[in-house]
């Protein structure tokens, strides 16, 4: 089978802070980071939902990923802030290392990987970030932490940027979970 590559999202998602992604509907203002555990939990049963589907490993067009490679995506992504996270938490402002995610899409060959195993890790992932998100306090809620481009997030902040990307994901498949939209 040849499969056509994706074209590399390489726009600035952090404006997603300030107000409602007109795509998917997040509203940043809608929850704190006292719901983030319940919601990263909530998002990974519905993505357990979508990698059941018997379409799992079909693109919907050739530059679009399929349900399962959108599903190793998040779970890649609850890991890396599960990572970033701790950063914060542990260091002082430290710098995040960048992340190409279609190089670990490639890498990793998301479109071989087994559906039912890839919903069992991001059901660990989003259980272990969440986890970390549930100890987050008043006195470490504004940890500060850097992308490599300069751009500044809290504890807060980046919570609700890696919500973003795991509902717009759910978006991107037609699975968006209602209670993380107004």
């Amino acid at each position: 089978m040849t499969v056509m590559s994706i074209t590399p999202d390489i726009k600035d998602w952090t404006w997603v802070l300030e107000r409602p992604c007109p795509e998917c509907g997040f509203e940043p203002a809608a929850q704190g980071i006292g719901d983030l555990p319940r919601l990263v939990h909530d998002t990974a049963m519905t993505w357990s939902e979508v990698l059941a589907r018997p379409s799992v490993r079909e693109r919907p067009a050739p530059d679009v990923w399929s349900d399962l490679e959108y599903g190793c995506h998040v779970r890649d992504v609850h890991r890396l802030f599960a990572q970033r996270l701790r950063l914060m938490l542990d260091e002082d402002v430290p710098t995040f290392a960048n992340w190409d995610q279609d190089a670990t899409a490639l890498e990793s060959d998301y479109p071989a990987q087994d559906p039912g195993t890839v919903a069992v890790e991001l059901i660990e992932a989003a259980g272990t970030v969440a986890g970390t998100y549930a100890t987050i306090t008043d006195a470490t809620r504004d940890r500060r932490g850097l992308r490599s481009n300069g751009s500044e997030f809290t504890v807060e902040t980046l919570g609700s940027y890696h919500l973003h990307d795991v509902v717009h994901h759910l978006h991107d498949v037609h699975a968006a979970p209602a209670r993380t939209r107004s």
